[in-house]
């Protein structure tokens, strides 16, 4: 498959579906935006949270684009 557009100005707060849920996590939320320390770089990475238990990890946001790993919303 193809890879999705996305706007990584618009990820926070994101709903996501991972599509090999892991420990029963199947839903994560953008919960945090991670820039690099000069500001003229464009957002690297992204803090996503599983919804049941709440547990955080961080993500390349690009990583969210591949739609055989990802899903955007909660399906």
């Amino acid at each position: 498959m193809t890879e999705r557009r996305l706007n990584p100005t618009k990820l926070l707060l994101s709903k996501w579906t991972a599509l090999a849920p892991v420990q029963h996590e199947k839903h994560f939320l953008v919960t945090k935006i991670i820039n690099p320390e000069a500001p003229v770089n464009e957002i690297e990475d992204v803090v996503l949270e599983a919804v049941l238990t709440r547990r955080t990890f961080t993500l390349p946001w690009r990583e969210l684009t591949n739609p055989d790993v990802w899903l955007q919303g909660w399906h």
